[in-house]
């Protein structure tokens, strides 16, 4: 490994001061858990480390019922876990949190750094896009905004400019009857990375869907916003063939490929049984809602 200039900012400004000065020599960091582990195989060799976890607003947690919640980038997500405003109003984004390997991980890990790491096999990211999330980007040049679908652009690549700063997630607040859910598979219990995942929102009035947005992970080079299959269900009654349906579109939308975890056909499979109980498990909750 080279050597590194270690700088720990703690305002916005100073971070994107630094990392304006450097551009692609210099990397945030939130947790770790990702960076750290390209930085010993050699695939990252930054010149510059910009610790982000002690600027304050990156760290915060904050709901309102009418604008929706705002998640700090650095949030670790065993905090998100442990919040219950994002049990009740976010339960999907919450349990995909909790996916990302072990409770030592989920410490340092954040569901913004899971985002900006790229990976097409992340677990916060469909979930993200379900829910219709937004990221707040500050660079030299301003603020802009960001649809989470939009994102990631290729494995591993992201739309975050150099000197830009990933400050926070921004999530519109449920709708009456509206709930999410995310569902991956993974060849063992714990600690994997998925072989597929999905997420999905849903909006109801009694039976009859007002709106939904499924969401696929693993299964494309980014993850993806199945836009048919969301928009089959948008003022349908739901029932188990409207279901169904959705779930055929998204196995459409999928375009896999083979690996060491799963063939393209196993895969496609998998979001077609996914996409349903997913469905079913945020219809289920909406209706509690």
């Amino acid at each position: 490994m080279h050597a590194i200039q270690y700088e720990a900012p703690t305002t916005i400004e100073q971070a994107v001061g630094i990392l304006s000065a450097h551009g692609e020599s210099a990397r945030p960091i939130c947790g770790g858990t990702d960076i750290l582990i390209q930085l010993r195989a050699g695939t990252r060799q930054p010149d510059y480390i910009v610790d982000i976890k002690r600027i304050p607003e990156l760290s915060r947690i904050s709901f309102d019922p009418k604008t929706g919640l705002r998640l700090g980038a650095s949030v670790p997500c065993i905090q998100i876990f442990e919040n219950q405003i994002m049990r009740q109003h976010y339960p999907g984004l919450t349990e995909a949190a909790h996916l990302i390997g072990s409770l030592q991980i989920q410490s340092r890990a954040s569901v913004g750094g899971n985002l900006c790491n790229g990976s097409p096999a992340a677990d916060t990211t469909p979930a993200l896009i379900a829910l219709g999330a937004v990221a707040r980007l500050i660079g030299p040049k301003g603020e802009r905004q960001v649809k989470a679908e939009d994102f990631v652009v290729s494995p591993g690549r992201t739309v975050i400019q150099p000197g830009e700063l990933m400050v926070e997630l921004l999530i519109p607040a449920p709708a009456a009857h509206t709930s999410d859910a995310y569902l991956r598979f993974i060849p063992r219990n714990e600690m994997d990375i998925a072989v597929v995942g999905v997420g999905a929102s849903i909006t109801l009035d009694g039976d009859k869907c007002v709106a939904a947005r499924i969401s696929l992970g693993a299964v494309a080079a980014t993850p993806l916003l199945a836009a048919k299959a969301s928009q089959s269900l948008a003022g349908k009654k739901i029932d188990a063939a409207k279901i169904e349906k959705a779930a055929e579109l998204a196995m459409e939308q999928a375009s896999p490929i083979d690996d060491m975890r799963g063939t393209a056909e196993f895969r496609k499979h998998l979001v077609g049984v996914l996409t349903r109980r997913t469905l079913e498990r945020a219809i289920e909750r909406a209706r509690r809602n």
